[in-house]
């Protein structure tokens, strides 16, 4: 049906339609099993004190009688004999007797609610007709049935309006938001299904409405990140054309191309890290010995600078999670305190496990950042000032993809000043499977 307004009207209808049905049967059965077989044996109370009083006392008593049972319960009664006349008048009853075989009748017969029940001994019977006839001033039954049908029709209208008008809001919110309103949030008040449906409506709206924009943030930031090697790239390749020492227009030409490359690699894994949130996480992960292979690779580079990176701690613990985005995300913070650190500097790296966490934290000896730019370093494309030299500052993505990648895992990633030099410090969920121990 296209109107749960019609679907809830034909199933009340419907449900109405059975309860008064059933409700007529179970009355039906009552009547026959239990009213009429009690009707039945006053019947033959009554057949037989009359014929008792026809022998003793008269005609005359049997007249009374029958007066007293018509004043109390309405309807004319007689006593007739086996061929239906009456014993007091003589008037002919034989057609309110029932068919032959049968020793009593209760029922509508020729437009008359009769009653007709013969004696044992099968010499008279007793004839009520117009028994039932309803007396002035009583309500007909049919007015019951039409009251509680009009009461019940309207209680499943109010309830269908309490719970079809919500749900025709959420569509009319929903289609607002399809058509690009991406502002659109749905009152929150009802307690039940609806304004949980509603709730998470408006948390999926969030949701949505922040990737969108982070999304147009990040094509943003991408096309004006692009926009200057390709111009230098451009220039270069026409200077070399004309240049008297091609090698270094084409030296030119290709740090411009590698500036390229690294920016499109650094893309390539701020979007895997976002397309594995909707992945399944399951591979088991020995977080320490992890660390202690990204801070082995990365210490090649650092020793090419005359500095060394000093470990403290480790740990016998396991996380859930893709150790190849865990990797990435340990060796950019590691390489970002590379990059900012001078020449011979230490690079301190601590690894700490307590309350079934994780904490991995690295210290550069650098310039640090200002406080109002520390929770924006995380932010993709992001460069201090002094790092706005792509040679030496980067594309501003290495911890934009160890953020997600983080957090993906259900952990936190936060920077601070250690005066000197910048602290990242990571913290992750984990499962502590022998004892942690502590090395300087």
């Amino acid at each position: 049906m296209k109107s749960l307004y019609l679907a809830i009207g034909v199933a009340t209808v419907a449900v109405l339609l059975v309860a008064m049905l059933v409700y007529g049967a179970i009355s039906q059965s009552v009547i026959t099993g239990y009213f009429n077989p009690v009707f039945d044996d006053m019947d033959e109370v009554s057949v037989q004190e009359s014929a008792e009083m026809l022998q003793t006392s008269g005609p005359a008593a049997v007249t009374a009688y029958m007066h007293r049972l018509d004043n109390v319960f309405g309807g004319s009664h007689h006593l007739v004999d086996a061929n239906g006349k009456d014993v007091v008048t003589g008037a002919d009853f034989s057609r309110y007797l029932p068919a032959a075989g049968l020793t009593k009748f209760r029922g509508v017969k020729n437009s008359e609610h009769i009653i007709a029940h013969r004696s044992g001994d099968g010499k008279y019977w007793f004839v009520v007709f117009s028994y039932y006839e309803p007396k002035s001033g009583r309500a007909p039954l049919y007015k019951y049935y039409l009251l509680l049908a009009g009461a019940t029709l309207l209680m499943c209208w109010l309830g269908a309006v309490y719970l079809i008008s919500p749900i025709r809001k959420i569509a009319g919110g929903i289609k607002k938001f399809g058509e690009g309103d991406l502002t659109v949030r749905l009152p929150q008040a009802r307690s039940d299904e609806i304004g949980s449906l509603a709730k998470a409506f408006n948390g999926m709206a969030e949701r949505i409405e922040v990737l969108f924009k982070s999304e147009q943030r990040f094509l943003a930031d991408v096309s004006h990140e692009l926009r200057s090697p390709l111009a230098r790239l451009h220039f270069s390749i026409k200077l070399a054309r004309t240049a008297p020492d091609r090698d270094a227009a084409l030296d030119r030409v290709k740090r411009d191309v590698d500036r390229l490359t690294t920016l499109v690699s650094s893309l390539v894994e701020i979007a895997r890290a976002e397309g594995s949130a909707s992945r399944p996480i399951q591979n088991e992960v020995h977080i320490g010995h992890l660390v202690e292979q990204t801070i082995e690779d990365c210490a090649v580079e650092v020793e090419a600078r005359g500095g060394r990176i000093d470990v403290e701690g480790t740990t016998d613990a396991t996380a859930c999670g893709d150790p190849e985005l865990l990797r990435r995300a340990i060796e950019n913070v590691i390489r970002n305190a590379i990059r900012y650190s001078p020449q011979g500097a230490v690079i301190d790296a601590k690894i700490e496990a307590h309350d079934q966490k994780l904490e991995i934290s690295v210290r550069d000896r650098g310039p640090g950042v200002a406080a109002e730019f520390l929770g924006r370093i995380f932010d993709s494309f992001f460069r201090t000032d002094e790092a706005r030299d792509t040679d030496s500052g980067g594309v501003g993505l290495g911890l934009a993809i160890a953020k997600r990648a983080v957090q993906i895992h259900g952990g936190s990633i936060r920077a601070e000043n250690a005066n000197p030099g910048l602290r990242v410090v990571i913290q992750l969920p984990i499962e502590v499977r022998a004892h942690d121990t502590t090395l300087v």
